[in-house]
């Protein structure tokens, strides 16, 4: 065969395409294969408008040609255009089948998650969704030859098409203004699905982020803390507090739920908060927020990075603090106090595949309780309810809503499925709090103890078609940001403190959050300081004789 059969050959089997061409038809792909959420999303937020929904999917489109169009060049375009379709497709997985944003701190969250975490999140749906909608077309892209101008023409063409673009996109925004500016005041998250360009835009945003809090120091807080009122027990002062995780208030039968979720925590003297919502939706979100002195609506990651947080005042006031770990890692609060992360032990009674059930958490706790000397506080960071696994969460016998979901793949799962093993964590969560409680009880001859529990954010199990969590705060459904909240004082420590228990019950059903948390904690454990607020102090109405002393003088 001479070189002329040979190229005529490689033309037919390698077609050739112009690049702005091949941007053309990868834009279409990415807005028609992978967006369907977006469409489906803003046809609904649109309404009857038809029109209106129209020329706003020809500005899209304008938009998206344009910033693909960017890449148009020699040697750059196929490794960009194959990069958007690969980031698109994993985006539209678990946008489509999730309802998830794959915002910042969607990616913040992603990025601290385990091995195991995320293994559970790899299924065959996954895996064959990435082939057929990521690597077969990114292979199309490989495949084709690409027909480049010369240069000063390139730039020439590709400038006209980008300003094009852009002129389509501009005369669309500022043609139908006031329909555009209801519908994003009325429906802030309609852009937020936008594949690939919102998820790489939030990548971008958190690596830049990265960066900047790479070497963040933080400062001191609460320095001038001391306990007072010591002489009200000869007892060290312990409490212990539960870190939930992926808890959500709806399914807790403490707070009316129809299932009996909470049958051990009902036989305890309780007191449980009904109206709490959380700081975030996501773990790296609400976990560093809830310990911190910033309330939700002022607290940001940098804050959070740059400040002491309740545990460092706990300290500066003597109180000893450690931290027990079989989640993904405290985001930094333990920064500066004791810490373990218990999967590492890969203890067989309770581990398996880099995760342990929770009764990890509760096997340690006697041996902790065995050294402690003076006032100590001990977290427990679960691993709870975390999704979309909910069957690993909890062992058989615990299985007591059946059928439950034993998928990491809700499609394979009724929504019935899908409920019953989430609330069989419930119980299993349950079951963890109530014995931390019974543990503290036989030993309330040498400490006066209490245990709180906190969620760090709820869960979505397919209402409005939602499931999971991390949804922006601002959209976030109620599954998502109401959480179980409660608390338990031992008798004695009612007694010598002055808790008036009635009291504390009758304040139940007042509105509370994660503000309440950082101030809550140093009221129980009586620590004056500046930085204590009595207001977001839950206890601090309900102290017989004012026997706390508010702030330091």
């Amino acid at each position: 065969m001479n070189d002329t059969n040979f190229a005529r050959i490689s033309r037919v089997f390698r077609p050739e395409i112009g690049s702005v061409t091949l941007c053309l038809l990868t834009t279409i792909y990415l807005l028609l294969i992978t967006n369907r959420t977006f469409w489906s999303k803003a046809f609904g937020y649109f309404g009857v408008d038809h029109f209106g929904f129209a020329i706003f999917a020809i500005g899209i489109a304008a938009a998206s040609m344009g910033v693909v169009t960017l890449f148009s060049a020699k040697y750059i375009i196929k490794p960009f255009l194959i990069f958007f379709v690969i980031a698109a497709s994993a985006a539209s997985w678990f946008t489509d089948a999730f309802g998830v944003i794959v915002d910042k701190e969607m990616i913040r969250n992603a990025a601290v998650s385990t091995g195991a975490e995320a293994g559970h999140l790899i299924t065959p749906r996954f895996a064959l969704h990435l082939l057929l909608t990521g690597a077969l077309p990114s292979l199309l892209i490989i495949w084709v030859r690409i027909r480049h101008r010369p240069i000063v023409q390139k730039l020439a063409h590709n400038t006209v098409v980008i300003l094009a673009c852009a002129a389509v996109f501009a005369a669309i925004g500022f043609g139908d203004y006031r329909t555009f500016a209801g519908v994003g005041r009325a429906h802030k998250d309609i852009l937020d699905t936008l594949n690939p360009f919102v998820p790489i835009t939030s990548a971008v945003k958190f690596a830049i982020s990265s960066g900047e809090d790479a070497n963040v120091v933080a400062q001191p807080l609460g320095t001038d803390a001391r306990r007072v009122n010591t002489v009200a027990t000869n007892k060290p002062r312990v409490v212990i507090v539960v870190a939930g995780e992926t808890g959500r208030a709806q399914d807790f039968s403490l707070g009316g739920y129809e299932r009996e979720t909470n049958p051990e925590l009902k036989k305890q003297n309780i007191v449980y908060f009904s109206k709490t919502s959380s700081c975030g939706t996501a773990t790296a979100v609400s976990i560093p927020c809830l310990f911190s002195v910033y309330p939700r609506s002022a607290y940001t990651h940098r804050k959070g990075l740059e400040t002491e947080n309740v545990l460092d005042v706990l300290g500066h006031a003597k109180v000893s603090v450690s931290w027990l770990d079989n989640d993904t890692g405290s985001y930094h609060v333990t920064d500066r106090v004791p810490y373990a992360f218990l999967p590492d032990s890969a203890d067989p009674r309770f581990c398996k595949d880099g995760e342990c059930l929770d009764e990890i958490l509760s096997d340690k706790v006697d041996d902790w309780l065995d050294k402690v000397k003076g006032d100590s506080v001990l977290v427990l960071h679960q691993l709870g309810s975390h999704g979309p696994a909910y069957y690993a969460r909890y062992p058989e016998a615990f299985r007591r809503f059946t059928p439950d979901c034993r998928a990491n793949d809700f499609g394979s799962c009724s929504p019935e499925e899908i409920r019953n093993a989430y609330d069989n964590t419930i119980l299993y969560t349950d079951h963890l709090v109530s014995t931390v409680i019974d543990k503290l009880k036989r030993r309330s001859n040498t400490m006066a103890a209490s245990v709180v529990y906190f969620s760090d954010h709820g869960e979505s199990l397919g209402e409005n078609g939602l499931y999971l969590h991390g949804t922006p705060y601002v959209v976030a459904p109620v599954q998502q940001t109401h959480v179980p909240f409660l608390v338990w004082l031992s008798d004695d420590l009612q007694a010598s403190a002055g808790y008036d228990m009635a009291c504390l019950a009758g304040t139940a059903d007042k509105p509370t959050s994660h503000d309440n948390f950082f101030h809550s904690m140093l009221g129980l454990m009586d620590v004056s300081t500046k930085v204590y607020d009595p207001k977001l102090d839950v206890f601090s109405g309900c102290r017989k004789g004012n026997t706390h002393v508010a702030s330091a003088p």
